[in-house]
């Protein structure tokens, strides 16, 4: 398949080109024999052995996928805790304490695929069908506008309702909801099946931000095993989505896996592949990556007894080895985790997560009773925020700024492997939680909110300090959207 040079501005005027190389889409990439022979080469390493690859992951390169395989085959617990505070500094020494925030918004969950584990199943009889009309989808954005949020992530279901142009039409209602002082969402990502070359040149019409796609499984005999009907069942199609989301010119996609479906040492090495695939092949890989679990779903038996379920302390080793593995990606963690375990995660390297979620149609507006799956943390989007103040000493971040400046794709990786793409994230995150404290906080979260950019702000040098000084202060005096 020919690769077309794509020249798109986005919404700044900034101009992303993006040069996809010539693919076939009928070969798969996923060698399942190569990469069980990695993990069997790398059986119970040494404990010297892990260290190398540790100290190499402190450099920031990347790993390769033996090195990978390396630490996902350490049985020494002693070494894991190395592993986690490598993983700690290579977070902040790229991304710095701040932690991007974002809800997922269910437009429709009608779906044309039999999934084994999702509720949304189109074999789920039992499930109410709904597509948000536009004055439902302009009720749900208005309450996360009241909550604080600036960043949705858009969820569609596999279904002809959900077209290319439809998506696009929503896209387009959601970004023109205003709501109060300063309540309007200021970038959408999108997380629907995936689209031949000439439907995604047209979502990218609707300025969203990342494209999310999850292969589920990368296992292709599990792949077949689970899902049941529908387009979903095409494996290649679904494995070459981020290929021609590329060819149309969109530079920010995530991919995930679902842990639970297949073995897990598996299933990273097949994803850290796809992103090797990737770089190759369009000269950049995802922005983002996302580690869902199988949670109960209601109409899924599956659900309830995942056959590859993974333990707390795997899955906190899994985000880990990714955060070294592909040290300049941001980490997405759901709400599918309880708040303890969240908490964990954010200090081995997790960059996102979402807050205040709710998984169906309208489920901000009413009962949340047609739910894709089970939530695990169930707080409010204020009490998500002063957690992340008073005991991670994290900075809530809503900053939109690298979109609207083009720092997107291979650019913004580009700042990041200088590092110095901190030197945005960090005022943009300060200026942006300054917004939320005046607009939306409760009392006890405001106060400690404004001790958190007190203590932020003595960290800074001089200058520095006055510049973001000037923003906050322009920020108290009504002004919004400051950023740089």
């Amino acid at each position: 398949m020919s690769g077309p040079l794509i020249s798109d501005p986005l919404v700044s005027g900034h101009t992303e080109t993006i040069q996809v190389k010539d693919y076939n889409p009928a070969v798969n990439f996923i060698d399942d024999d190569a990469i069980w022979a990695l993990l069997n080469n790398n059986q119970q390493p040494s404990p010297d052995t892990v260290r190398q690859v540790l100290e190499k992951a402190r450099r920031l390169q990347g790993l390769t996928l033996e090195e990978v395989a390396v630490l996902l085959q350490n049985q020494d617990a002693t070494v894991d805790e190395e592993l986690f505070a490598v993983a700690r500094g290579i977070k902040d020494a790229i991304y710095g304490n701040r932690i991007v925030l974002f809800a997922p918004l269910y437009v429709s969950n009608y779906c044309a695929n039999a999934c084994s584990y999702c509720g949304f199943s189109a074999d789920n009889h039992d499930l109410p069908r709904k597509t948000l009309s536009e004055q439902e989808l302009i009720a749900e954005v208005e309450t996360l506008e009241d909550m604080g949020h600036k960043r949705i992530l858009a969820v569609y279901g596999e279904h002809p309702r959900n077209n290319a142009r439809a998506i696009v039409d929503s896209i387009k209602t959601m970004y023109s909801v205003r709501k109060g002082k300063g309540g309007e969402i200021r970038r959408i990502n999108v997380n629907c099946a995936p689209m031949d070359t000439e439907d995604f040149k047209l979502l990218k019409t609707a300025a969203i931000g990342t494209y999310q796609c999850f292969q589920e499984s990368y296992h292709r005999t599990t792949y077949e095993q689970v899902h049941l009907k529908g387009r979903k069942k095409d494996f290649l199609y679904r494995l070459y989505a981020m290929h021609r989301a590329m060819e149309a010119g969109i530079d920010d996609v995530g991919i995930g896996v679902l842990f639970g479906l297949y073995d897990h040492k598996f299933e990273l090495l097949a994803m850290l592949t796809h992103v090797q695939q990737l770089e190759q092949d369009c000269g950049i890989g995802p922005h983002t990556i996302s580690f869902p679990r199988i949670e109960p779903a209601d109409g899924s038996s599956f659900s309830e007894r995942p056959p590859y379920a993974v333990d707390d302390a795997t899955f906190k080793r899994l985000v880990a080895i990714t955060r070294l593995a592909v040290p300049y990606t941001g980490l997405i963690m759901s709400t599918r985790e309880s708040a303890e375990l969240r908490r964990e995660l954010l200090s081995l390297g997790v960059s996102q997560i979402s807050a205040g979620s709710r998984t169906t149609p309208g489920g901000y507006n009413q009962e949340d009773d047609a739910a894709q799956f089970s939530l695990g943390d169930h707080r409010s989007m204020d009490e998500v925020v002063l957690d992340l103040v008073k005991h991670s000493h994290s900075i809530p971040s809503f900053c939109t700024g690298c979109y609207r400046k083009g720092r997107t794709g291979d650019h913004f990786i580009g700042l990041a492997k200088q590092q110095f793409i901190g030197k945005f994230c960090q005022p943009n995150a300060l200026i942006t939680f300054k917004e939320y404290l005046n607009d939306y906080a409760s009392e006890q979260t405001r106060e400690a909110g404004e001790a958190l950019i007190a203590a932020e702000l003595d960290k800074l040098s001089p200058a520095r300090r006055r510049n973001i000084e000037a923003c906050l202060t322009r920020t108290d005096a009504g002004e919004r959207d400051i950023y740089l």
